[in-house]
């Protein structure tokens, strides 16, 4: 019942605001920055030792301005995320805008049926949930989740992230929902997000990512590698605020042909040179680098 009555609050405040134009929630997202930045201070250790440790060649006046910037897009990322509980798909579709939906089509023309949606928390990923028009509705976007801890604030966000023809797949479910997508032939584009820090137990592969040793989650390779999928990398553009474009580059189509570890060397290749187009889009609040690649080996 507690859970009921804090997600029908959840749902008509974020319903309320979702409905103001765009330029309004613009106006909020600028208050907002400064509650986040000035008051609150949220996670400005976290994402000034992050700066500092990607871009050790920056100066400090540099560092600061990179970090101002990046919270004025991470607040804009917030409306631009409540926007989805009202937003239609047709204005969306002008905002986020898939400049070679080729790529896909091609593909599935080769006869081609699942595929890997490559990408990180760059621009605004979760817009990436209305955009399968640009694929003539030929296949279902899919994109892979944790569940929230707080069951009322999961169902908002599963609303928001389904509204349109996204699906949502469990983590823990992944592998096995995309074998039936790959056997029963349902047109997909699964979305990986391959960004985050790896678990303890999952600090397999280790490479030199932003100048640091990072630990890397492998799963998109395993999957793709274990059910022959092609991998594709969304590399993403602001083009104004508000404004995005995409771009899809094929990693492969030949997954099982590629030597270890070529597709996960390849996501970070163009992960990072999506970040260093524009760093300040990137989701710097994240602890990113809080393993170590000398203690793990000690371990």
């Amino acid at each position: 019942m507690k859970n009921k009555i804090l997600y029908i609050t959840l749902f008509t405040w974020v319903k309320v605001h979702a409905m103001l134009p765009m330029p309004i929630l613009y106006m909020l997202s600028d208050i907002l920055f400064f509650l986040v930045y000035y008051v609150a201070r949220y996670r400005r250790n976290v994402v000034r030792i992050n700066l500092i440790n990607s871009f050790p060649e920056k100066s400090e006046k540099e560092i600061l301005k990179l970090e101002r910037r990046f919270y004025l897009h991470f607040t804009d990322h917030l409306v631009e995320t409540i926007k989805l509980a009202h937003i239609s798909q047709e204005e969306l579709l002008k905002r986020m805008y898939v400049r070679n939906p080729e790529v896909v089509l091609d593909l599935l023309d080769e006869g081609q049926t699942c595929l890997i949606a490559s990408l990180g928390h760059y621009c605004n990923w979760e817009w990436l949930s209305g955009v399968t028009p640009s694929f003539d509705n030929r296949v279902t976007l899919y994109h892979i989740y944790r569940p929230l801890k707080n069951k009322a604030f999961n169902r908002l966000f599963t609303y928001m992230r389904t509204r349109f023809t996204s699906v949502g797949i469990k983590k823990n479910e992944a592998k096995q929902d995309m074998e039936t997508l790959k056997y029963n032939k349902i047109p997909s584009f699964t979305c990986f997000i391959a960004d985050q820090t790896p678990s303890k137990d999952k600090l397999q592969y280790w490479t030199t990512f932003l100048n640091q040793d990072s630990a890397i989650l492998t799963g998109q390779e395993r999957v793709a590698k274990r059910l022959d999928i092609p991998v594709i990398f969304i590399d993403m553009k602001k083009v104004k605020r508000g404004y995005y474009t995409v771009d899809l580059i094929l990693i492969t189509d030949k997954p099982t042909e590629t030597p270890d570890y070529f597709i996960t060397d390849k996501y970070v290749e163009l992960m990072e040179k999506s970040i260093m187009r524009d760093p300040a889009y990137w989701l710097w609040t994240h602890k990113r680098w809080k393993h170590k690649k000398q203690l793990t080996i000690k371990n």
